[in-house]
């Protein structure tokens, strides 16, 4: 094919909505207090709140990578889409209300209240630099691969350095606040793009009856592996490369609990709402957002399977890693979404829908910058300077985004050395969210969890985590790299766990006043019955709850 090429109406609309977003940014600025810029005010409603859940967890990268993972791996990368729905009930249930009720900023911050100052410690180092390698790099990865597509003669290191410093524009000045609200701009994009994009992937193939037939055809011709009915199943064999049912049924959980439930990037929207019922409502709806992932997002990844699969895509003139040029999808699925893009939709929608598809990478770029500037600024800088004032804490948050930009853009560039962004993303959360998964659910369930035994469990999780990682690069130990990295989520958390367990046993009981405000109880469980006593079914968070299951259940089962 032809080198990618924007027509100057397509150009023209993506810078028009470049200023026009930073300007609304900049508009919906709050930053008179630390409260408010960190935390938008805690006054964020149940609409916002959900779309705004929704955006940043359906960023650029996310699309690019449910693209490109659909069209190497099919269907199934969705069970990380539908199992959300699970994660945000079980979240809305047990931990929002202590989270809400705690009116902290950060989560570090409840970790401390409910252990000691070492498990807060280490829990918001280790989620700065998630911040940065996962959710900020990815994004600048993304706005990257599409920017140098279209303009090939600049160097990767000065497209996302641009990317950097335009996402930081309104986050800096603005907080969460002006965070919050493009992120709701960009979500109502990326749905219209996304859908836009599946109709006139559908319309080329031919329909749904067209897309099975050829998908059989490329099957029985030996170019698939798999028929129809295999690409579009959900459950995988116990040895599928991508996705085992065993690690769909042990391991997706912990990775989505970590995200959804402790991530500060994606809880403190959740925490800027006005009260618990807002919060409640809001991640549900985010819940209800998600089911349509598989038909407007992850769909057209498997259309590309009969568009795109013989594809030469050498004129792109895209490196590998390898130094080898990419020449088909196969080679880099990452393209995926991006081929998808150029090649299907017109002049002015492609513009449209690639302004969305930046102005998102930026938002979600962010949203972390915000999130981790948090971080650094409440659980660091005002524990060793306590006598700072609300607007010079604002200002140290300032600061600390602008080296987050630098950092961010140092690594970005790395991670195509990973192949699939999807892949990427759930390896590096897979040795991250262990020891932080089983910390925080021992802590609310069990009153004999202690700080030691929480400090115990994430310093083992770290370590192992570091000897993983050494071992995988060096080969050390070849029977531990060749475990799938669902497996080893679920291994590392159960020894985690059992290590806060024994230790936590093994030392003196924590204090019963100091944890009660922290601990789930039937009295909890009573008192928050007789909060919806006279509510209407529709404002039940149980009942909506009940409800979003049994639609969940529907897709999966048609699926599964």
């Amino acid at each position: 094919m032809e080198q990618f090429q924007l027509s100057y109406i397509d150009i023209g609309i993506m810078i028009m909505y470049g200023i026009l977003i930073i300007g609304y940014g900049l508009y919906h600025a709050k930053r008179e207090s630390s409260e408010e810029y960190f935390l938008a005010g805690r006054d964020m409603t149940w609409p916002i709140v959900g779309i705004a859940l929704f955006a940043a967890n359906i960023s650029s990268s996310t699309l690019v990578g449910l693209a490109g993972d659909a069209f190497q791996t099919n269907v199934h990368v969705y069970n990380y889409e539908w199992f959300a729905v699970v994660v945000l009930i079980f979240f809305s249930i047990f931990f929002l209300p202590f989270y809400l009720r705690s009116k902290v900023y950060t989560m570090p911050e409840f970790l401390e209240r409910r252990y000691d100052s070492r498990s807060r410690y280490y829990f918001s180092f280790i989620t700065i630099i998630g911040n940065i390698i996962i959710d900020t790099a990815a994004g600048l990865y993304v706005g990257n691969l599409i920017l140098k597509i279209i303009f090939p003669e600049l160097d990767t290191w000065v497209i996302i350095v641009i990317l950097a410093f335009a996402a930081a524009a309104y986050t800096i000045p603005g907080g969460l606040n002006s965070v919050i609200q493009t992120e709701v701009i960009q979500a109502i994009l990326l749905i219209f793009g996304s859908c836009i994009l599946t109709y006139y992937a559908f319309v080329e193939v031919g329909g749904w009856t067209a897309l099975v037939d050829g998908l059989n055809a490329k099957n029985t011709a030996g170019e698939l592996a798999l028929n129809s009915e295999e690409i579009f199943s959900l459950v995988r064999p116990a040895g599928d490369e991508f996705m085992p049912w065993t690690g769909l049924l042990f391991g997706v959980p912990i990775l989505g609990f970590y995200f959804w439930a402790n991530n500060q990037f994606m809880v403190q929207r959740i925490l800027g709402a006005k009260d618990l019922n807002h919060g409640r409502w809001g991640a549900l709806f985010a819940g209800l957002l998600k089911l349509p992932v598989i038909f407007i997002m992850v769909m057209p990844g498997v259309l590309a399977i009969l568009l795109y699969s013989d594809l030469d895509l050498t004129a792109l003139n895209y490196t590998l890693p390898s130094g080898d040029t990419c020449t088909n999808l196969a080679d880099c699925p990452n393209m995926t979404y991006p081929v998808l893009l150029f090649n299907l939709l017109p002049t002015g929608l492609l513009g449209i829908v690639l302004a969305g598809l930046l102005a998102a990478m930026m938002s979600s770029v962010s949203a972390t910058f915000n999130s981790a500037s948090t971080l650094i600024t409440m659980d660091f800088v005002q524990k060793f300077k306590p006598d700072l004032t609300s607007k010079q804490l604002v200002k140290v948050g300032q600061i600390a985004t602008l080296v987050l930009v630098v950092l961010a853009s140092a690594w970005a560039p790395q991670i195509e050395r990973f192949g699939s962004l999807f892949k990427y993303l759930q390896i590096v959360l897979s040795f991250i969210c262990p020891p932080v998964v089983a910390v925080f659910i021992l802590g609310l369930f069990w009153k004999r969890a202690n700080s030691t035994g929480s400090f115990a469990a994430l310093m083992t999780g770290f370590f192992f985590a570091v000897f993983l990682l050494i071992s995988k690069a060096l080969g050390l130990v070849p029977f531990l790299n060749e475990i799938h990295f669902l497996h080893m989520t679920a291994y590392l958390t159960i020894l985690c766990a059992v290590v806060h367990v024994v230790v936590s046993l093994m030392t003196p009981a924590p204090d019963s006043a100091q944890i009660s405000a922290y601990i789930y109880t039937k009295e909890f469980f009573d008192e928050d019955t007789k909060s919806l006593e006279g509510l209407p079914w529709y404002q039940n968070f149980r009942i909506l709850s009940v409800l979003l299951l049994i639609v969940t259940m529907f897709i999966v089962g048609y699926f599964w």
